[in-house]
């Protein structure tokens, strides 16, 4: 007798097991919403990662661009969607970590509002020029922009993103002065860069990347202190006279913080599994973005540790909105 309730507890477990896996996941279609404009490296790689959980959770994963306030109107949208996971946010250091030092008055906490899910990637920033110009070197650089003061244009994807405040601490390293020209996330801008509308950039190395491979951006730097792999010949402001010099872009998935916990540990465990698959590892190589990985507490940590680090920046720099 006890053997055969055994035998059927066992059973009835077996059963459960993909039923409780299934509710794990939200029903439904799932949107990955971006806080920039389609072509910058969060929409690039929230596309490369939705495509794969898409297959993984069998439903349809769609990438969602809500640009504007570099990144803190897609945020503030998502900490008020419901908790059921159809909504996730690719959360990113601008809307996570810079925008709580400068924005007091948001109308969301990134402690507090979000469930992290996983850390998706960090990048270096590249500084970037277009082909026309003559400074090929973080010294030419240098010396352009102390030639001409305020006249030397970089552009960002916005005021008080990373590129700013990238750009923000090569002005005070470099003792000069340079014009920052905003746009509303990577795509617009790089356009702008080709095009010879403005002079240089310390973008996304993702977003970068593709531009620099057809010739059409020339890699002047690179912002971590080690080289990224999928730009080995590339050299580092440190290398380059700059020692210390790291600003990095990141991004993760969070959703609202109602999310349950149980669902919040599957997609952590998809969105592992989804990194160690080859292909993306190659494209995530190719874009400089390493790093990913790890549980939902770590990330959670890291998004703290982040917010403490730019917060220091920003009022050190003294940057303002209206700079």
């Amino acid at each position: 007798m006890i053997r055969r309730r055994t035998f059927a507890a066992g059973a009835a477990a077996l059963v459960a097991a993909p039923m409780i896996r299934a509710q794990a996941l939200p029903g439904g279609p799932v949107r990955i919403v971006v806080g920039f404009a389609p072509g910058g490296g969060t929409d690039i790689l929230a596309r490369v990662v939705g495509q794969k959980l898409g297959d993984l959770w069998k439903t349809t994963v769609l990438v969602e661009n809500r640009a504007g306030a570099t990144g803190v109107i897609a945020a503030d949208y998502v900490a008020h969607q419901p908790g059921d996971g159809n909504t996730l946010i690719m959360a990113h250091i601008n809307s996570h970590a810079i925008a709580p030092a400068l924005f007091p008055k948001m109308n969301y906490d990134a402690n507090q509002d979000f469930a992290p899910i996983c850390l998706i990637g960090v990048t270096p920033n590249l500084l970037i020029g277009n082909e026309h110009q003559i400074a090929r070197t973080v010294k030419g650089v240098v010396d352009q922009c102390r030639a001409n003061p305020n006249q030397v244009s970089f552009g960002s994807a916005g005021t008080g993103s990373a590129q700013h405040l990238a750009l923000e601490m090569f002005k005070l390293q470099a003792k000069v002065q340079a014009l920052h020209v905003p746009y509303k996330g990577s795509g617009p801008m790089l356009t702008d860069l080709i095009g010879g509308q403005i002079n240089y950039s310390f973008d996304t190395m993702t977003a970068a990347t593709p531009h620099v491979k057809s010739g059409k951006a020339i890699a002047i730097a690179q912002t971590r202190l080690k080289r990224a792999e999928g730009h080995p010949t590339v050299p580092t402001m440190a290398e380059s006279g700059f020692p210390g010099f790291e600003a990095t872009t990141w991004y993760g998935l969070a959703g609202p913080r109602t999310m349950p916990a149980t669902m919040v540990k599957r997609m952590n465990e998809d969105i592992n599994r989804v990194l160690r698959l080859p292909d993306v590892m190659e494209k995530f190589e190719t874009y400089g973005a390493e790093d990913g990985g790890g549980s939902s507490e770590k990330f959670a940590e890291f998004i703290r540790s982040e917010g403490r680090k730019w917060a220091r920046v920003v009022k050190d720099a003294n940057v303002k909105m209206d700079a």
